[in-house]
């Protein structure tokens, strides 16, 4: 099992910033872990969720939803076991629960096993 908790949301006034971090642990981190992705996700109040971003461990492989592009980057600590999403200039239509998620990688939730409880995120106009 693997256990992942983030934290870093909050309110911004629009063209502010936030960093979301995630910290991943469990039984068996060490050993499957290091072949994982961790994918950041959003839902907003009456939507859907939707993908934000992911990296992989191994490479640093980095991908984001157009969306985002260019406004968010995520980053990681190997030492930390600690996944970053820096957002820059938020928009108001960034507001949403902000999630971490661990699996395989991919842009589908259904591609991520294990989740954190979910951190919000309120950018003001």
């Amino acid at each position: 099992q693997v256990q992942l908790v983030e934290s870093g949301g909050g309110l911004v006034q629009a063209g502010g910033s936030l960093r979301l971090s995630c910290t991943a642990s469990g039984r068996t981190f060490g050993h499957t872990f290091s072949f994982y992705a961790m994918g950041w996700f959003r839902q907003a109040p009456g939507k859907e969720r939707e993908f934000v971003g992911a990296i992989h461990w191994s490479g640093g492989i980095t991908y984001y939803a157009d969306s985002v592009k260019g406004r968010f980057t995520i980053s990681k600590d190997n030492a930390k076991n600690t996944v970053y999403l820096q957002m820059n200039g938020l928009k108001p239509e960034d507001t949403a629960v902000y999630y971490c998620a661990a699996g395989v990688g991919g842009y589908n939730s259904r591609d991520y096993d294990y989740w954190g409880q979910g951190t919000q995120v309120t950018v003001s106009s």
